[in-house]
């Protein structure tokens, strides 16, 4: 059978398209359908009424498209011709080896693939599979599909994933129940203490100058905020030791394209918050809206005269206290442990990783990324093997003294 999507300009592309095994719960028969990037319109169209994480929405995955020119593939399960699970992937190298993994790479955290609800319960483990051979007729040169940093329900939905074999990612994400708001919240979590070094803050801010929290409601806001963070993790990455994952244009660009696309939408789905301190951005954050979750995608401070106030600490605060005020029921930190997360978090969050290898290449693959997977997670841990690794990775790129600073350093 052929199957058949709208392009952005409008033209019919075809489609490969190959029939799903369908449970005994189903009603009528899934096929799974694998379209080019080209379908993104169908794909958007899809996302208006389905259920999705951030990274996996129609905006992020035409941004990064458009930005970075990803060669993309679309699989849907298609439940009497309506769709019920789409996977949206980039296809990318990484040696020998070609990876369908999901949009944005190292980017794309707490994933949920495309999903409608109440067509959720006739998809299996098999249909699933199905989707993979699909996928595999209509790109042999795709090795492995993996699906990194898969959240095991949203908004109470268990994530259709969880049917095939998995195993735990190495980094936990931590988050913030905000049941009762901000007042229950911070009698939980040692408020006294919080609220006593937040006056301390302020104070010494006044010190220096006046100070604000800004959201950016414009593009120039956007770039400008988004211009300090990338100096702020540049120079934060330098000295850990490790790669920036902020720093290609083509990545940059991405982020200003799909902050300043949130802007027109009634509640934007993305936001940038910034802390100003005597006319220059000390702190910057960046979240995405997930139903009742706000989710802290990425956060760093300027490591300047005012570094030893912990501004990441007081827009947190901030961040957290505005959360509570408009309804959200979860803030969450994303992944990484940290102990500035540790500060706040009483969530716990274990993400999940599946790898389904297409060809011989790609079992020998998904093999080594699972060895490597157990590998990283005894390092990370192990309190004593994880801050032996950082302090060699200090080492390493010409530091013996950690910096300071409150941020995500995974």
């Amino acid at each position: 059978m052929v199957d058949a999507a709208a392009s952005f300009d409008g033209n019919p592309v075809a489609a490969n398209e190959a029939t799903a095994r369908a449970p005994a719960s189903s009603q009528g028969g899934l096929t799974a359908a694998v379209i080019d990037s080209a379908g993104l319109a169908g794909y958007a169209e899809f996302c208006a009424s389905a259920l999705f994480a951030p990274a996996q929405s129609a905006s992020w995955l035409h941004n990064w498209r458009a930005e970075t020119k990803a060669d993309m593939v679309i699989a849907t399960l298609n439940l009497e011709s309506r769709p019920a699970l789409s996977l949206a992937l980039e296809v990318v190298r990484s040696g020998p080896f070609r990876i369908a993994r999901f949009a944005g790479g190292r980017h794309a955290n707490g994933n949920f693939p495309a999903a409608d609800p109440r067509l959720l319960p006739a998809i299996d483990g098999s249909a699933i599979r199905s989707l993979f051979s699909a996928i595999s007729r209509a790109r042999p040169d795709v090795d492995l599909v993996s699906l990194e940093r898969l959240l095991t329900d949203l908004d109470g939905v268990a994530n259709p994933l969880t049917t095939l074999p998995n195993f735990a990612s190495p980094n936990l994400a931590l988050a913030v129940d905000l049941e009762g708001g901000f007042d229950a919240l911070l009698t939980r979590a040692s408020g006294k203490r919080k609220r006593k070094k937040h006056r301390s803050q302020t104070r010494k801010f006044e010190a220096v100058g006046s100070f604000c929290r800004i959201e950016a409601r414009s593009r120039k806001e956007v770039d400008r905020l988004l211009d300090a963070f990338f100096e702020m993790k540049e120079s934060r990455f330098a000295k850990m030791g490790i790669a920036n994952v902020f720093g290609d244009e083509d990545v940059r660009a991405f982020f200003r394209a799909l902050f300043a696309d949130a802007l027109a939408e009634e509640k934007p789905s993305f936001r940038l918050h910034g802390l100003e301190v005597a006319g220059k951005l000390r702190a910057v954050t960046g979240s995405s809206r997930s139903g009742k979750r706000l989710i802290c995608e990425f956060g760093a401070i300027a490591e300047d005269d005012l570094a030893f106030t912990s501004p990441g600490d007081f827009l947190f605060f901030d961040n957290i206290q505005e959360a509570c005020e408009q309804g959200f029921d979860v803030y969450d930190f994303s992944v990484g442990d940290e102990a500035y997360k540790r500060l706040w978090c009483d969530i716990e969050v274990q993400h999940f990783e599946v790898l389904a290898p297409l060809t011989l290449k790609g079992r020998a693959l998904a093999a080594g990324l699972r060895q490597g997977a157990r590998a990283k997670a005894f390092i990370k841990n192990n309190p004593t093997v994880w801050k032996l690794t950082k302090m060699l990775r200090r080492k390493a790129a010409g530091r013996t003294a950690a910096p300071a600073a409150t941020e995500d350093d995974s």
